[in-house]
C-alpha cells in the first residue's frame, strides 16, 4: 500500500507514500483526512491486486474490510503522515484499547514507554476493568543499567500519561526479563495477554522462548506494578 522510491528522500521506518495505483489515505474517526496524528489507513478506490473476497466466506470479507464506511477499504492499521509527508505504520487498529471511552492503539503506549531511556522493549495489552471497561497492562524489559523498582514503574506510568493524556495512564507496569517472540523476532502480544489473564494461548508453534510465557503466567499481584 505504501512504499519507498529510490529517487525520493527517506526516513528511518518511514515510507515515501502510497505506491502507484493505490489511492491510500489516513483518516480520523469521521473518515476525514488527517496529518500529524495517528489515523486509520484506508484505500478509497479499487486497486491492482485487491482481493474480491474470502474463500467460501464472502460476508466475512465485507465485514472485515468494507463495513466501516461506504465504499472504503479499511486496512486495519494505524498510520501517521508527518510534517514532511512521510508515512509511518503505527500498529494494528483492530487491536485498539478502549479505555474509559478513549480509543488508543497498544503501539502508541509502547512507543511512549520505549522513549524512556530505561525501557529496551515493551508490550501493552488491554485487560478488563470494572469501571473503565478496559485498562492498559504494560510488560517492560529494562536496560541493564536500570534497576526494577516501584518508583520506576510509577515513573513509566507518568511518562505515558504525559505523552498521551492522564486518561490513558496504564493501570500496571510489569518488569520481565524478555517478551514472548517468534523466531523472526516478532513480539506475540496475544500470547502476553493470554498468559497474563491465565487464558488458553492457542497455537504456540512459532514461539521461540516459552520461558517468557511462563514468567508472565507466574507474575502475581504482589509484583511491582
Amino acid at each position: 500500500i505504501v512504499g519507498c522510491v529510490p529517487a525520493l528522500p527517506m526516513k528511518p521506518c518511514g515510507f515515501s507514500g502510497p505506491i502507484l495505483g493505490i489511492a491510500a489515505e489516513v483518516v480520523d474517526s469521521d473518515c476525514q483526512p488527517v496529518r500529524g496524528a495517528v489515523g486509520e489507513l484506508i484505500i478509497k478506490k479499487p486497486c491492482p491486486g485487491m482481493t474480491r473476497g474470502f474463500w467460501r466466506d464472502p460476508q466475512r470479507y465485507l465485514d472485515t474490510y468494507w463495513s466501516r464506511w461506504p465504499d472504503v477499504w479499511v486496512h486495519g492499521d494505524w498510520c501517521r503522515v508527518d510534517e514532511d509527508g512521510f508515512w509511518f505504520i503505527e500498529g494494528r487498529s483492530d487491536d485498539t484499547l478502549n479505555i474509559a471511552g478513549k480509543r488508543v492503539g497498544p503501539a502508541e503506549i509502547e512507543s511512549a514507554l520505549v522513549a524512556h531511556p530505561a525501557v529496551v522493549e515493551a508490550a501493552v495489552v488491554g485487560v478488563p476493568h470494572r469501571l473503565k471497561g478496559e485498562v492498559a497492562a504494560c510488560f517492560v524489559k529494562v536496560a541493564s543499567n536500570y534497576r526494577e523498582s516501584r518508583e520506576l514503574a510509577e515513573e513509566l506510568k507518568e511518562t505515558v500519561a504525559n505523552a498521551l493524556g492522564k486518561a490513558l495512564k496504564p493501570q500496571s507496569v510489569y518488569f520481565v526479563p524478555e517478551l514472548p517472540r517468534t523466531r523472526s523476532g516478532k513480539i506475540l502480544s496475544r500470547v502476553v495477554k493470554a498468559a497474563h489473564l491465565q487464558q488458553q494461548m492457542g497455537d504456540l508453534s512459532s514461539l521461540e522462548n516459552p520461558q517468557a510465557v511462563e514468567f508472565i503466567r507466574n507474575l502475581s499481584s504482589d509484583k511491582v506494578g
